[in-house]
C-alpha cells in the first residue's frame, strides 16, 4: 500500500507556498506520485514547476474549474491505490504519508483516514478531521484544541478534511469523488458523508501530522469566499433534503441566524445568502443522498454548540 500512493494537489497561484509543500513531500519516507493540477494559474506556477520539480506529474486545466474538479482530473491522472488529497499551503513532516496511509493495510473497510492538521506554531489544531452535526452542517474537528489532547478527546469523526486527506481509490470511484457542482466548501464534507453511507469506515492519525498555513490560497473571508460557502452549504442542504427532514426547523434557524450575523454584523453584505439561494436553485431535480449512519453524525453538537463553532471558523479565516 505506502508503494502506491498518489499525492494530488490543486493549485491556482500561490507558487511560494506550492513550491514550499513540493519540498517537504521530497522529505516524506514512503515513495509516492505527485500530482499537480493547475487551475489557470497566472503566476509562472507550471513554468516554474518544471523547471524545479521535474519529476512532478502536471495536469493544466487551463482555467480556474474549482476545487473539487481539479482534485478528481488529478485523481483520474494517477494509478496508486491510495490518493492523498492535499492544499498547496500544507507542510507535512518527513513520516506524514507513511503515517497517514497505515490504517488502509490493517482494514480493508477503511475508506479514508483523517490527518491532524496543525495551525502555525503548532500549539492548536487547525482540524483533526471532520465533525458532523444533525443537520449535515461540517466542521473543523478539535478545532483550536491543544494537540496533546487530540487522543483523549471524544467528538465523532465523519471523514477528513479535503486540505490533507487520504482515500482508498476503490472507495473514491465507488462514490464518484468530488462533487463537480461546488466550486469550493463543504465537498470534502459531502464527499466523506457519501462514504459512509455507502458502507466505508473512516479512521484518523494523531501521528500523521502537518501545518496548515490556512487561508493563504483563498483569501481573507473575502465575499466571494463567503459565496462560496453559502452555495455548498445551499446545494447540500438540498441534496440532502434536511429541510423535509425532522432537522428541518433547526436548520432553517441556523441559517438565518448565520445569514443575519454575516449580513448585519460582520461583513455587511448579502454574499453569504445570495450563495445559499444560489446553491439551493443549483440543486433543483437532481437526486436526494442517502443520510449518513448515525455513527457519522454527532449529536453532541447541539444548536447552541453549532453556532459558537460558526463563530469560531468565521474569527479564525477573518484573523
Amino acid at each position: 500500500m505506502t508503494s502506491s500512493i498518489d499525492v494530488v494537489i490543486p493549485t491556482h497561484n500561490g507558487w511560494k507556498l506550492t513550491r514550499s509543500c513540493l519540498a517537504q513531500l521530497l522529505k516524506q519516507t514512503v515513495p509516492h506520485t505527485v500530482i499537480v493540477c493547475d487551475n489557470g494559474s497566472t503566476d509562472g506556477t507550471p513554468e516554474r514547476l518544471r523547471a524545479s520539480f521535474p519529476h512532478v506529474r502536471l495536469v493544466e486545466l487551463g482555467s480556474n474549474v474549482g476545487f473539487g474538479a481539479a482534485c478528481n482530473r488529478g485523481v483520474r491522472a494517477g494509478r496508486g491505490a491510495v490518493v492523498v488529497l492535499l492544499n498547496n499551503d500544507v507542510e507535512c513532516r518527513p513520516d506524514f504519508l507513511e503515517r497517514l496511509v497505515g490504517p488502509f493495510t490493517n482494514d480493508e473497510g477503511i475508506g479514508s483516514v483523517a490527518a491532524l492538521l496543525l495551525k502555525p506554531g503548532e500549539e492548536r489544531v487547525e482540524s483533526f478531521g471532520l465533525a458532523v452535526d444533525p443537520t449535515l452542517a461540517g466542521y473543523p474537528r478539535l478545532l483550536e484544541r491543544s494537540p496533546k489532547e487530540v487522543q483523549q478527546a471524544h467528538q465523532l469523526l465523519a471523514g477528513p478534511s479535503g486540505a490533507a486527506g487520504a482515500y482508498r481509490r476503490r472507495a473514491w470511484d465507488a462514490v464518484g469523488g468530488l462533487d463537480e457542482a461546488v466550486f469550493f466548501y463543504s465537498e470534502d464534507v459531502d464527499l466523506a458523508l457519501r462514504l459512509r453511507a455507502a458502507g466505508w469506515s473512516t479512521a484518523a492519525v494523531a501521528d500523521a501530522v502537518a501545518v496548515h498555513v490556512g487561508s493563504a490560497t483563498a483569501g481573507s473571508h473575502s465575499a466571494w469566499q463567503r459565496h462560496q460557502g453559502g452555495f455548498g452549504r445551499g446545494y447540500f442542504l438540498r441534496r440532502y433534503g434536511i429541510l423535509r427532514s425532522r432537522y428541518a426547523l433547526r436548520a432553517a434557524v441556523t441559517e438565518a441566524i448565520a445569514v443575519a450575523g454575516d449580513a448585519l454584523v460582520y461583513s455587511q453584505d448579502l454574499a453569504a445568502l445570495r450563495g445559499r439561494l444560489a446553491g439551493w436553485r443549483a440543486a433543483a431535480g437532481l437526486p436526494r443522498h442517502p443520510r449518513p449512519p448515525d455513527d457519522a453524525i454527532d449529536p453532541k453538537i447541539t444548536f447552541a454548540e453549532s453556532l459558537r463553532l460558526r463563530r469560531s471558523i468565521y474569527r479564525c479565516t477573518s484573523a
